[in-house]
């Protein structure tokens, strides 16, 4: 049975994560129910904090947490505490981690299409530094650090031109992408010469991301042998030395027992090694290593609980000649994933996690929709009213729910030393209404029973 961090199988034969019983959280807080693991979580950063400092030594290092994978103030704050810059690509995410007291000058803020309005709250909160994604961008964001009297630490993203091993909807490093400036066209140059014009922007380095969800660290090394060639052509053309690296994210994690990413610390000394070589080579000062792991560091340490509810046979073509759908009071809503990216989860009875995994099923979720979290899976033989926990949920899930067929939003709860708190509140049907206005020629017309 493949289990993280602190989960284990309890003596009375059921799930436990951070020393609290699954059985209880159920009971106390309801399903579904996204749990978080404290510990895991912290010690991820952890070891990303040492494994860089520790090959990087010569050089500064920086490890800033992708907030796209789950963001909320708690998370800002774990964040901040273990000494980790936060990626943020929203003004919602800036605001999340402003009403969390997260150090704005810390802040790296992303994003392909960013707004006047979110540049506007970026400048205004001091934000510490602005990748900017294209040269539009360049002139936007001078103009209004301009009017505004101030100066803006900034980064360019660009396209190393890589095509990652990973899923088509999460590559972002190759030619054809909407992120970032193209190297080989010539546009990552202009880009570097304009952001070098531009008496507002400070320019501070280069940016590149790859991929998400990648099981290898081939797209990552090629990328920073693009990345640190680039950084020579600038020094020899314009005069101007790259003073940060940053490498992006995009290590997997494990999904299923088969999927085998490499470890945080061999992560780090494969991408380390790379830059080391290719600066030597090519006679460049060491820069400013950053990079932005997200899945990585909360990918394992979530998991979600849910209650098993209708159990149904139906017949099928293929063989065994049926299939056993085992439904759960949840699905696309709180993990779209399977759907998204035909992600695939791996899931046991929580409450019997004792028990033999020898019962051949399909897991579906209860929205309008063919809704499919796992295909084809084994687990221990179920009863409605038992407990089902779907691993390796903390990133990408929460960050990407929704409320399709008005399903209220779920709790979540950080888990630690037998402790649970919760950090997300379950929302409520009234939450669902909250930004619903009805015109009042319609509601004049409900109470008069006249058509329009």
């Amino acid at each position: 049975m493949m289990l993280f961090g602190t989960q284990r199988i309890n003596e009375s034969g059921r799930l436990e994560i951070g020393g609290c019983d699954t059985a209880d959280l159920a009971r106390e807080f309801g399903t579904p129910l996204y749990i978080m693991d404290e510990e895991l979580m912290v010690e991820n950063c952890r070891r990303y904090v040492r494994a860089y400092k520790r090959l990087y030594q010569e050089g500064e290092t920086e490890i800033a947490f992708a907030g796209k994978a789950f963001l909320t103030m708690s998370m800002c704050i774990i964040a901040a505490r273990e000494g980790l810059s936060l990626d943020v690509v929203s003004a919602g995410e800036i605001n999340t981690a402003l009403k969390a007291e997260y150090p704005m000058e810390r802040i790296i803020f992303h994003g392909n299409n960013k707004s006047v309005e979110e540049i506007e709250l970026a400048l205004d909160v001091n934000v510490g530094r602005i990748v900017i994604d294209n040269l539009q961008e360049i002139d936007l964001l001078n103009r209004i650090a301009v009017g505004r009297s101030k100066s803006v630490d900034a980064l360019l993203r660009l396209t190393p031109g890589i095509d990652p091993h990973t899923h088509k909807l999460i590559r972002t490093g190759q030619a054809d992408t909407k992120f970032g400036l193209n190297i080989k066209d010539g546009s990552a140059m202009k880009g570097v010469k304009a952001a070098l014009a531009a008496p507002a922007i400070n320019l501070k380095g280069i940016h590149c991301h790859v991929g998400s969800q990648l099981l290898d660290t081939e797209a990552h090394e090629q990328a920073a042998e693009v990345m640190v060639a680039f950084m020579k052509e600038v020094l020899d053309e314009t005069g101007y030395e790259v003073e940060q690296l940053n490498l992006g994210g995009g290590l997997g994690i494990r999904y299923t027992e088969s999927q085998k990413p490499p470890s945080i610390e061999e992560f780090a000394e494969r991408v380390i090694g790379v830059v080391r070589r290719e600066i030597a080579r090519l006679g460049l000062r060491l820069p400013r290593l950053i990079q932005e792991p997200g899945r990585s560091i909360v990918g394992e340490a979530g998991a979600t609980l849910y209650t098993i509810g209708a159990i149904k046979e139906v017949p099928i073509t293929e063989d065994p000649g049926r299939r056993t759908y085992v439904a759960v009071d949840g699905g696309m809503s709180d993990n779209p994933r399977p759907a998204l990216y035909d992600a695939v989860y791996t899931a046991f009875v929580a409450n019997k996690a004792n028990q033999r995994a020898d019962w051949l099923v399909t897991i579906a979720g209860k929205h309008c929709e063919s809704d499919t979290l796992i295909k084809d899976t084994r687990i221990a033989r179920a009863d409605a009213g038992d407990l089902l926990a779907v691993l390796s949920t903390g990133a990408y899930n929460y960050s990407m729910a929704s409320n399709y067929n008005r399903f209220p939003s779920l709790a979540a709860v950080l888990v630690r030393g037998g402790r649970a708190e919760v950090i997300v509140r379950r929302g409520t049907l009234d939450d669902l209404l909250a930004n619903d206005v009805i015109p009042e020629r319609l509601r004049s017309a409900a109470t008069s029973g006249v058509g329009g």
